[in-house]
């Protein structure tokens, strides 16, 4: 999306210096906190330094309230990008404190029980997909909001400071455009979805030639090194460069999408690849590359195997969704408009999350051990103890899976023990009276039924109080009477015909 650079009328300073004093005026016309989102990328940097230059040259005196500078960890964020983050925000305190600037940096992450591995490993939540896309709320949307309520909590209303412009894309101009209509003083708008905050974009009308002349000209307030932020776009950029755009033409910097390692949203990981193909010493990625594509692709089809089939995942998730309900669905045909009644797969079968939690693990041992690695990566990891902790609970506790293979997997990769208890529950049985039960069940569906039985059994065995017996023991029943998968696919789609004639018959009103 072409447009016009914002310093063609007035050059570069006198423009940086007219934004300056807006802020200035902005920000000493209430007492309000500000809030500024920063990712590390152009955008939100050249934001954060306008801002810095504007308090910087306040009195001291004048500098009475703080700006929040949050920067949303998702824990799964391409490494590279996020050990610049958090080397910046340490900067940022550091120069923040020096100077007597009223910066304060947060790092927000979400809550273990939020976190990608937990849900992806431990709950079997499929990869996401635009359908499903449920790991930007949990991840990126939930922390940041969080804290943005709360400090509006304390002060009434905030203001939110974002890097938004409206050459993006012609969606987020004509987003900023209707935002913008609603204005309740000038430069600031009201946040559809954040009741009593405030937005302010210092950048909305500079294109992407505009940022990077900003950033190249303008020392970075912080003294970080934004020379280093452009080799960063640069090496995630097909063709490795990032000139200014001259014509329409010229690739962008722009077109650069920095996010998580792990983003199966996207075909290919265009930044990723492009990091390590365009510099050697990044080859301690490969890992990472490897895990994400098995994510996109867990039986390993070549594109053209995949064309038009949508996600390759059917074989590895359950045909009965996460409670035990098989769902039916009309699936359009390839070739034509016709549609077939077809079950809506349900979470990773418990053989594929245990080959992503061994795979995981082991990219996690190999950046570990790859001294060309950066020493925030080898000093870091991808999966914290307590997701571990999480999912190892999930399996056992909620998904009655009581051979507890997590220890086992972990400390066949680690070749150290599982920090935790030997086991979560007191069991009589063990991995091996499991196997044997496996072996001697007829089928996937007998042994399931037969596990979590047990495990009912056992947890009420003991218990003061048994309500909620005969509530799981139908729970578990209902979930794996089924002969096969086939039987049960052949039930549902029985009962999904017989409710769409009651629909028909009762003039579409189910009763």
């Amino acid at each position: 999306m072409a447009t016009e650079s914002a310093f063609k009328a007035f050059g570069l300073k006198n423009t940086v210096r007219a934004l300056v004093e807006e802020i200035q005026a902005l920000y000493r016309a209430d007492s309000l906190p500000w809030i500024l989102g920063y990712s590390g990328g152009k955008d939100s940097t050249a934001s954060l330094q306008l801002v810095w230059l504007a308090l910087q040259d306040l009195p001291a005196v004048e500098r009475k309230k703080p700006l929040h500078v949050i920067s949303t960890d998702t824990l799964v964020e391409n490494p590279v990008v996020s050990g610049w983050v958090t080397l910046s925000l340490q900067k940022m305190q550091e120069t923040a404190t020096a100077q007597g600037i009223p910066v304060v940096p947060h790092r927000l992450t979400p809550g273990v029980n939020e976190s990608f591995w937990v849900n992806l490993i431990g709950r079997g939540y499929p990869a996401p997909r635009h359908k499903f896309r449920w790991c930007t709320e949990r991840l990126k949307i939930k922390p940041s909001n969080t804290f943005i309520t709360e400090v509006v909590a304390q002060s009434g209303e905030a203001i939110l400071v974002l890097g938004t412009r409206k050459a993006e894309s012609q969606a987020r101009a004509r987003s900023m455009e209707r935002l913008a209509a609603d204005r309740v003083r000038e430069r600031v708008s009201p946040n559809a979805a954040l009741p009593n905050c405030l937005v302010y974009s210092p950048i909305e009308d500079w294109n992407n030639d505009d940022v990077w002349l900003f950033l190249m000209q303008v020392p970075n307030s912080w003294g970080y090194n934004n020379k280093d932020l452009l080799t960063m776009y640069q090496g995630a950029s097909e063709g490795g460069e990032c000139p200014l755009v001259v014509d329409t033409t010229t690739p962008s910097c722009g077109d650069s999408r920095f996010g998580c390692f792990v983003c199966t949203l996207v075909e290919d990981d265009k930044s990723l690849q492009a990091m390590v193909h365009n510099d050697a010493e990044k080859d301690w990625m490969q890992p990472l590359v490897r895990l994400r594509n098995l994510l996109d692709n867990p039986r390993g089809k070549s594109k053209e195997e995949r064309s038009g089939t949508g996600p390759d995942d059917r074989e590895v998730r359950d045909f009965r969704r996460m409670g035990g309900l098989v769902q039916i669905y009309q699936r359009k045909m390839d070739d034509s408009d016709d549609r077939v009644a077809d079950y809506i797969p349900g979470p990773y079968l418990q053989e594929h999350r245990c080959r992503l939690l061994r795979e995981l693990l082991l990219a996690q041992q190999a950046l570990l051990q790859n001294n060309r690695a950066p020493a925030h990566v080898r000093e870091s990891e991808l999966i914290s103890v307590e997701e571990l902790r999480e999912i190892r609970r999930i399996w056992v506790l909620e998904k009655h899976e009581s051979e507890d293979y997590l220890p086992v997997i972990y400390e066949e990769v680690t070749g150290q023990p599982f920090s935790g208890p030997a086991t979560l529950e007191s069991s009589p049985w063990g991995l091996d009276e499991f196997k044997v039960l496996q072996e001697t069940s007829e089928n996937e569906l007998q042994y399931q039924l037969l596990r979590e039985l047990l495990h009912v059994e056992q947890r009420y065995r003991t218990a003061a109080r048994r309500a909620g017996l005969y509530e799981s023991l139908e729970d578990a029943l209902k979930r794996s009477f089924y002969d096969d998968e086939e039987d049960a696919v052949r039930r549902a789609r029985h009962r999904h015909e017989t409710l769409s004639e009651a629909s028909v018959i009762d003039g579409g009103m189910l009763r």
